[in-house]
């Protein structure tokens, strides 16, 4: 492991969660991006005079996504999120991920089913399983997906080249961190509030998504 990616390993450790990059015009939530660049404001530019840094961390994103040793979803208001393991595993205890699947709409339910009977799958392969291809399908995809990130059903796991773009391997939290999923089942919603509260803060704005997912869930 080079040593940018050691420092990001390092940084998602010492925080707990950490988007990838930050959102324009915020200082919070904290970022890679900030953590490892704090005197650099980061400007979205994809040319030839962009910051190189930017696409170096994004491919790094990737790398840093199948090591296994953090954890990777679009969480945050649908961003790309780093977890430690003891904040994912206080996160499914929370939003109690672990019963709550019930509550899914069915296209939710049928889209979990599928990927905890194979995973990893890109996004492109999933919507061929689930036969949702094609332009009219995307937004129906899309509303099914939202809630397993949301409630941390599914998680990221690299990508794959098997479209003009590189398409994000999607996997089920339960199939691929199967030792988190049941640790979390043996802490209660209170006890793994509490304790995120003391490790992120109690005005973390991941704590006060994690509680607005909460109330969507009940």
């Amino acid at each position: 492991m080079n040593r940018l990616r050691q420092k990001m390993l390092s940084a998602v450790d010492k925080k707990g969660a950490l988007l990838v990059f930050p959102i324009k015009g915020k200082k919070e939530p904290e970022s890679l991006w900030s953590v490892l660049y704090p005197r650099s404001e980061m400007v979205w530019e994809w040319n030839e005079d962009s910051d190189d840094r930017i696409s170096k961390l994004w491919m790094d994103r990737e790398f840093l996504s199948r090591s296994l040793d953090v954890v990777y979803a679009k969480w945050y208001q649908g961003r790309a999120t780093f977890f430690s393991k003891e904040i994912f595993i206080l996160l499914l205890a929370f939003l109690e991920s672990n019963t709550q699947s019930s509550r899914l709409s069915q296209p939710s339910q049928q889209a979990l089913s599928e990927l905890n009977e194979e995973s990893p799958l890109s996004t492109k392969k999933l919507k061929a399983h689930l036969e949702w291809q094609g332009k009219l399908m995307e937004a129906h995809y899309n509303r099914a997906m939202k809630p397993l990130w949301e409630g941390l059903y599914i998680v990221g796991f690299g990508e794959e080249n098997d479209s003009s773009f590189p398409s994000l391997n999607v996997c089920s939290t339960k199939t691929l961190f199967e030792e988190e999923w049941e640790k979390a089942l043996n802490i209660s919603s209170e006890k793994a509030y509490t304790q995120l509260k003391d490790k992120l803060g109690e005005n973390s704005p991941f704590l006060s998504y994690a509680q607005k997912i909460k109330k969507k869930i009940l």
